[in-house]
C-alpha cells in the first residue's frame, strides 16, 4: 500500500506544470505551442528567457526533491521506505511528462528526475551535474547533456552503492527514470541524426501576447 499511495502522491507533485504557469503569468502564452512544444526548462528559455527558464528549472527539481522527502517522511517506519521514496520521484517524472492537469503533456523530465536523485543520493547528483554541464558545454545541445547524464546517473549511483554511499533503491530509481528520460528524448536524437537539433542560444520567435 505504501508503493502505490507514493506512487499516486509522486505523480501528483509531478504533474503540477510549473513552466506552462509560468508562461502564462510572464508572457500570456502557452509554451506547448511553440519551440519544442514541452513545458521544460529548455523550452521554457527559448520562449521565455532566462529568468523564467531558471524558475522553471528550479521548481520542476523542487518537484522531484519534495516527491522523495514526502513519500520518506510519510512512511518512514514501513521497511520499504526507501522503495516507496524511489517509486515516488520515479511517479513524479511520469507526472512531469504526462500531467492529468493539461492533458497529459508535459516535458522531458530531465530536471524533476535530477531533483529526485539528489534526493535519493546526493552523492551522485554532485558528481552527475559537472559531467552533464561540461557535455552541453562542449557540444552546445542541451538534449546531448541529459542523455548523457541518463546513461551515467544508474553507472554512478552503482558505484557509489558498491562504496557504501548510496543504496539499491537509489540504483534502482537511477535506472527506471534514466530509461525514461532516454524515451522521453527519442525526437531529440532523431534530429541530432538529421542535424536539426537546436543548439544551446537558440530562441524561439513568440509573438506579443502569445
Amino acid at each position: 500500500m505504501s508503493i502505490l499511495l507514493a506512487a499516486l502522491l509522486g505523480y501528483l507533485f509531478g504533474a503540477i506544470p510549473f513552466g506552462l504557469i509560468i508562461g502564462r503569468l510572464t508572457r500570456g502564452i502557452d509554451i506547448r505551442q511553440y519551440g519544442s512544444h514541452r513545458t521544460g526548462a529548455t523550452n521554457a528559455l527559448r520562449t521565455l528567457g532566462t529568468r523564467a527558464a531558471v524558475a522553471v528549472f528550479v521548481l520542476d527539481v523542487a518537484k522531484g526533491v519534495a516527491a522523495v522527502l514526502v513519500a520518506r517522511t510519510l512512511f518512514s517506519g514501513d521497511p520499504l521506505v526507501e522503495w516507496a521514496a524511489a517509486v515516488a520521484g520515479f511517479a513524479a517524472i511520469v507526472g512531469h511528462n504526462w500531467s492529468v492537469f493539461i492533458g497529459f503533456t508535459g516535458g522531458r523530465g530531465v530536471a524533476t528526475s535530477s531533483g529526485a536523485l539528489a534526493a535519493m543520493s546526493v552523492w551522485a547528483i554532485l558528481i552527475l551535474a559537472p559531467i552533464v554541464v561540461l557535455v552541453i558545454w562542449r557540444t552546445r545541445y542541451v538534449s546531448v547533456g541529459s542523455i548523457s547524464g541518463a546513461l551515467a546517473a544508474p553507472v554512478i549511483t552503482a558505484a557509489l552503492a558498491a562504496a557504501g554511499a548510496a543504496t539499491v533503491p537509489a540504483i534502482g530509481y537511477a535506472l527506471a527514470s534514466g530509461l525514461l528520460v532516454m524515451a522521453a528524448h527519442g525526437d531529440n536524437i532523431a534530429r541530432l541524426r538529421a542535424g536539426t537539433e537546436r543548439k544551446v542560444g537558440q530562441k524561439e520567435q513568440v509573438s506579443p501576447g502569445g
